[in-house]
């Protein structure tokens, strides 16, 4: 049986995401090692992120890629203040919780789901797994940081690309969850200093946190991300 044959074919949740379609590859969840869950970023689909699940080389795991309205998981930059980006960031953490929840029930625990994403869907990533704090087997943002849980005081900062800092208060737990965060010295989405404040977050709910910083400028993948998700999901 195969994977789309055994799981809902549209995004659950609530909001403007829900109902979205849903991308598959691999076995079917009784038939899968482990789940990963990958998140699009703005502008690309399910699509963009099965094509990774490809390079993988892994046919034993089920992929699922769910797809954000309109090929955005929010309208403004991750680092704007919350109430901009709302109700869209709120419905997209509502769209990975249901994924999380249907393969649990399908079989499929957190503690075999890998978390993963790319640019925007790296962010939601982080935000998922700090704000619903899974027991994961790992988490793998792809470029991209924390969004935060609200509006922090303070002057609006060079290093944020204009922005202000939030607050990180989350209360949940990520012990010992393998995470990394990669992410171009100059990328022109994603400021460093966000990064390292994100993994220093991470931390200290924590997690595992490794971070990437690939020399130069730049918005993409890069082979030491992919070998580091590919070896959270190989056997053991």
């Amino acid at each position: 049986m195969s994977a789309e044959a055994s799981l809902p074919a549209l995004t659950r949740g609530e909001g403007p995401h829900a109902g979205q379609p849903l991308a598959l590859a691999g076995p079917a969840p009784g038939d899968a090692r482990l789940a990963l869950v990958m998140l699009h970023g703005r502008g690309a689909g399910p699509e963009d992120m099965l094509g990774l699940h490809d390079h993988l080389g892994l046919p034993d795991v089920l992929a699922i890629a769910p797809a954000a309205a309109g090929r955005s998981w929010w309208p403004g930059s991750f680092l704007a203040p919350l109430a901009q980006n709302e109700p869209a960031l709120s419905s997209a953490l509502s769209v990975v919780a249901a994924l999380l929840a249907d393969l649990d029930r399908a079989g499929i625990g957190p503690e075999r789901v890998v978390l993963a994403g790319f640019s925007q869907g790296a962010c939601l990533t982080l935000e998922a797994a700090a704000r619903l704090s899974p027991p994961l087997r790992a988490v793998a943002a792809l470029s991209g940081a924390l969004v935060g849980m609200g509006e922090a005081e303070g002057p609006v900062q060079a290093a944020l690309y204009g922005h202000a800092d939030k607050r990180f208060d989350y209360d949940g737990s990520l012990a010992g969850v393998p995470l990394l965060i990669g992410c171009h010295e100059r990328d022109p989405h994603i400021p460093l200093a966000r990064v390292r404040t994100s993994a220093e977050v991470l931390e200290g709910m924590g997690a595992e946190a490794k971070t990437l910083v690939i020399p130069g400028s730049g918005h993409s993948l890069v082979e030491e991300e992919i070998a580091w998700l590919r070896g959270q999901l190989k056997d053991g």
